[in-house]
């Protein structure tokens, strides 16, 4: 497979760029920042379902895709989410996306299958694990 030499620093802006968002929607459901719950300037009420459960899921895992820490994981677990998201609450109203108002949702869960199968790329936590375990492989290998 011919890769562009930018494909992998790409790759992880992309993760970060998504992760970011997605904690951001987590700040504000959460913490009640960036406006609140439906502009109240209030989180959601602790444990409140669905709503305070996904708020949390978007915190903790858009943190943890920024970082690119565990990354698939976490992203297997907030392209769920997304999923739930779509078909429980939007797409009800209406079979696509642009009339049932679940366009963000279904990108991000798209967004974080792609993250979950490609991986972090090189500017992460994860790969930062991956070389300095490669190393000490390396360099504990009997010569």
């Amino acid at each position: 497979m011919d890769t562009h030499r930018f494909s992998g620093p790409f790759w992880s802006v992309f993760r970060i760029v998504i992760g970011l968002l997605f904690t951001l929607h987590g700040a504000r459901t959460v913490l009640g920042l960036f406006g609140g719950v439906e502009g109240s300037g209030d989180p959601a009420p602790m444990g409140a379902w669905p709503g305070w459960w996904a708020g949390l899921i978007q915190l903790v895992c858009g943190i943890l895709v920024m970082a690119g820490v565990l990354t698939r994981p976490a992203a297997v677990l907030a392209s769920g989410s997304m999923a739930y998201a779509y078909f429980v609450v939007h797409q009800p109203q209406g079979l696509l996306p642009i009339e049932n108002g679940g366009v963000s949702p279904a990108l991000y869960a798209w967004a974080f299958l792609a993250i979950a199968v490609l991986g972090a790329g090189p500017w992460s936590v994860d790969a930062l694990l991956k070389r300095r375990n490669g190393e000490r492989t390396l360099t504990a290998a009997p010569r």
